[in-house]
Order: C-alpha cells, then sequence, then structure tokens
C-alpha cells in the first residue's frame, strides 16, 4: 500500500511549507459535508470546509428535503408500524440485491435516531403527517414544512457557524496527497476558482493532519461520465442537478485507487416534465400529487400502464417504454390530500387546469372516450378497496378521481441521482481496489456507492447523507 500511494505522491513531492492546515478537511458543503464537519468539530478537532461553488449547499439546497426514516418519533406518534428491517428489505428489493447489507443496515439502524437529530438539534419543522412513497412498504417519508431542502442545508449551515468552522467558497479540491506511509496527510486546491474553468484560481496546499473527508456529491451532470456508463444518457437526457454536479472529487478518488462500484447505475426521476428544466414545480406537482393520489395514461392509448408508486426504476423503465412523454392526471381531492401548492406549476403552464374531463383530453391530445374509461376502471378500485390493475396501494388520503378541476402535465424521465460511486465501510472509511481501507480518506453521500444499489427509493438520500456523513465526522475525529 505505502508503494502504491507513493506513486501518486511521494514525501519528496511534499510541499516544505503548507499554505493552511487543519486536523479535518471536508470537501462539499451539502447535507453529507456539513453534517460531518459539525461532528467533527463538536468531537474538539479543527475543521476546514471546501466548497468549488460561490453558493453553499450544491443538489442538497434544491432537493424537496424528505427524509425518509424508521423508528422515528413522528411514526411512533401516528402508530405506524415500521423498523429498520423492513426499511432494509425494502431499500434491497428497490436496489435488485445489488446493495451492500453492511452499509444497508447501518443506514437503517440509524435512521431513527438521525432523523430526530433534525428535529432536537437542526430545529427542523416538518408536516405533520408521515407520507408513503413508491417502493416503501409503510409511511416513513417526513417532509419539512417549507417542503424544501434548503431548510435543512440552512440549519446546518447555521449551526456550522455558530460552532465557528471555516467555509472556503470558490474552491476546488484539485490532488489529495499522500505521505511516505501512504496516509492521507494533504491537498492541493485551487483558490479562487471560477467553474468550469479548470486552471482558474491560485493553486495552494492544505495540510490534512487526521483525516480528508470526501462529501462532493454525484455526477449527474456530466454528460461524458454518465454517457460513458449508460450510452442511453447522452447531451438529449436532461437533468434535475445543478449543473455543476460534474464529479471533480469522485474522479481524484478513482485516481488514487479507490475502489468504485455501480458507476453505471444511474438513477433518473419518474416525476419530471420536459416543460420545464431541471426539477421543477412541475416535477414536485407530479411526485407529491400525480404518483401518491393520480394516475399517468399512455399518450397512445389513454390508458393506465403501471402502479405509480412502483420505485423509481421500475416506474421510470415503464415510462420509458412508451417512447414519448405520457400524462399525469390529478384532481382537486388529489391536490388537498397531497397539501402541495400547485398555483406556482400552473401559472408557469407546465401543469394545465381544466374543469372537465373531455377539456383536458383534448387539451393533451388523448382519445376522450378512452380516458373517461380509463378513469372510471380506477375509480372502481376504491368500491373493491385495492387496485385490481396494478396494485396500487390506496392511501389513506387517496378519494376517487372525480371531482373538478382536474389537472394534467407531461411526464418524462430526467437523470436524478447517481447510485454509484467510491465504496466505503460501515465506519465511512474509503476502501481501495484491494477493498482495504485507504488510511486517513473518508466519504458520505452521493459521491458512495454500493448503499442503494440498482435503485435509490425516495427520501433516502438525505437520510443516507446526514447519517454517513455523522459517522465520518465522528471516526475523522477520533483517529
Amino acid at each position: 500500500m505505502t508503494e502504491l500511494r507513493r506513486g501518486f505522491m511521494s514525501s519528496g513531492d511534499l510541499p516544505r511549507q503548507w499554505d493552511e492546515a487543519a486536523d479535518v478537511v471536508v470537501v462539499g458543503s451539502g447535507f453529507a459535508g456539513l453534517a460531518a464537519a459539525i461532528e467533527a468539530k463538536t468531537a474538539g478537532v479543527t475543521v476546514l470546509i471546501l466548497e468549488k461553488m460561490k453558493g453553499y449547499g450544491g443538489n442538497s439546497a434544491i432537493s424537496d428535503g424528505v427524509i425518509a426514516a424508521c423508528g422515528t418519533r413522528l411514526q411512533r406518534e401516528k402508530g405506524i408500524a415500521d423498523s429498520a428491517h423492513l426499511m432494509a428489505a425494502d431499500m434491497h428489493k428497490a436496489g435488485l440485491g445489488l446493495n451492500h447489507p453492511e452499509l444497508v443496515d447501518t443506514l437503517t439502524k440509524h435512521a431513527g435516531e438521525t432523523f430526530d437529530w433534525t428535529l432536537d438539534y437542526l430545529g427542523i419543522n416538518y408536516l405533520e403527517r408521515v407520507d408513503q412513497f413508491g417502493g416503501h412498504s409503510a409511511a416513513r417519508s417526513h417532509t419539512p414544512t417549507a417542503q424544501s431542502g434548503a431548510v435543512i442545508v440552512k440549519q446546518l449551515l447555521h449551526k456550522v457557524r455558530t460552532l465557528g468552522l471555516t467555509i472556503h467558497t470558490r474552491t476546488l479540491m484539485e490532488r489529495i496527497l499522500f505521505n511516505h506511509e501512504g496516509r492521507v496527510c494533504g491537498v492541493v486546491i485551487r483558490r479562487g476558482f471560477e467553474y468550469p474553468t479548470s486552471a482558474s484560481g491560485e493553486r495552494k496546499t492544505i495540510r490534512v493532519r487526521r483525516a480528508l473527508i470526501l462529501a462532493g456529491g454525484g455526477f449527474g451532470s456530466d454528460v461524458k461520465l454518465r454517457a460513458a456508463q449508460n450510452p442511453q444518457l447522452d447531451q438529449n437526457v436532461g437533468t434535475t442537478n445543478k449543473y455543476a454536479a460534474t464529479g471533480e472529487t469522485l474522479k481524484e478518488a478513482l485516481r488514487i485507487r479507490a475502489m468504485p462500484v455501480h458507476l453505471c447505475w444511474i438513477q433518473l426521476g419518474p416525476w419530471t416534465t420536459p416543460d420545464e428544466k431541471g426539477y421543477g414545480a412541475g416535477g414536485r406537482f407530479i411526485g407529491y400529487t400525480v404518483l401518491p393520489y393520480g394516475i399517468i395514461v399512455d399518450p397512445d392509448t389513454a390508458e393506465r400502464f403501471v402502479n405509480e408508486l412502483e420505485d423509481r426504476k421500475q416506474l421510470c423503465d415503464a415510462l420509458l417504454r412508451v417512447g414519448r412523454p405520457c400524462i399525469g392526471i390529478a384532481d382537486k381531492k388529489g391536490v388537498e390530500a397531497s397539501g402541495w401548492d400547485v398555483r406556482r406549476a400552473v401559472q408557469k403552464g407546465t401543469v394545465k387546469t381544466y374543469d372537465r374531463i373531455k377539456d383536458l383530453a383534448a387539451g393533451f391530445g388523448l382519445d376522450s372516450t378512452r380516458l373517461s374509461l380509463t378513469i372510471q376502471k380506477f375509480n372502481r378500485h376504491f368500491a373493491a378497496g385495492r387496485d385490481t390493475e396494478f396494485d396500487k396501494p390506496m392511501l389513506e388520503r387517496a378519494r376517487p378521481l372525480q371531482q373538478a378541476p382536474f389537472y394534467g402535465v407531461r411526464i418524462q424521465p430526467k437523470v436524478h441521482y447517481t447510485m454509484g460511486g467510491i465504496l466505503i465501510n460501515a465506519k465511512a472509511h474509503v476502501l481501495d481496489v484491494d477493498n482495504r481501507p485507504i488510511d486517513g480518506l473518508f466519504a458520505a453521500g452521493e459521491i458512495t456507492g454500493g448503499v442503494h444499489g440498482a435503485c435509490r427509493l425516495g427520501g433516502s438520500a438525505i437520510i443516507d447523507c446526514l447519517v454517513f456523513g455523522r459517522i465520518a465526522g465522528k471516526t475523522a475525529a477520533a483517529r
């Protein structure tokens, strides 16, 4: 191991004088990075946070903020039966058995306490209800009252500043440095970095006394990298990610021989619309209203073709087989049940409203008679007590689709999340290509792989970031 690391940076190549130093250096200012920094600082060590962009949060700041967690206080208050075992089983099923059991068990074991940490330590307020998203067999998805991940980032940043931590924005981590013993001892950075110019900024070095934590996110906006893993995901496929989700930190980790895992498993969001860039207001309407309380129909047949609450992979696969944008439909009762404010999506024109199903059919070019029959068939499931066509769960607040106004939206998947990354163990220690820990290197969040397998369940990204971010911070500080 020592000889291998010397090949990347020998002791003779190290700077004679470092520009800066810290016990723990964290790369990334999203959920995972900020949680790691808080725990490391709380443990009594010095911490620096590096963020390549001008602003904080990355994709975390534009997420919907939903946290899927089992054994939470809110679940207990509402009498919801759930467990770490059940959540783990759901993750393995959605992940097609590719999930690494040790990582899944660690996440689900700490999910409840970590969610309660967001209540008690971060002070996040959540909606009174707990939702059941696609692929989950219990209601375990908790939504902030602000219905945005930005509020969680804001509270994490507040704690970071209260602890007196330094965040270097416009700072790209360019290289990881090793000492003669093969241990991470520093990083080369670009201070004053201007994305996407790789050579911009002034090159500096930071000495890492204890550990480096990688929390730089995924690569959903790097078309070349994602298309290399899956040629179908070329420039013609949109993404919900921020434009700078381009995986520089991941690439450096791979350069130093960190173990790659599941890089080709790239998740598309089944609740996105081609009529709006990124995630968008229409996407949130689809995810919170159409999928749980409405229906999706084939634009050619005006018929349902899938369980709208399937896991993301199964639902996206079904949507893609249709070959062109499908139509999502909900009504007034569905909007009320979801609690989602649809007005912005309507004002933007991505969601259309109609007083009659006949008018909705005309607006989206659907056969009116077939669509009416499809809705009648769907509504009969409520009397039967179950969806006899596709076995969609009949949620407690779900009602027949029959009360105007009716809402319609076009649906087409976009790249949303990269399940693959570098491999870590249960202590968030990065493993190399020989499956051995790289001394002094930890990671958490979307940069890692192995947790979700072939498909990440909705709401499980934030809990993944927070659980392993906190573990990485604690473990790194204790070295």
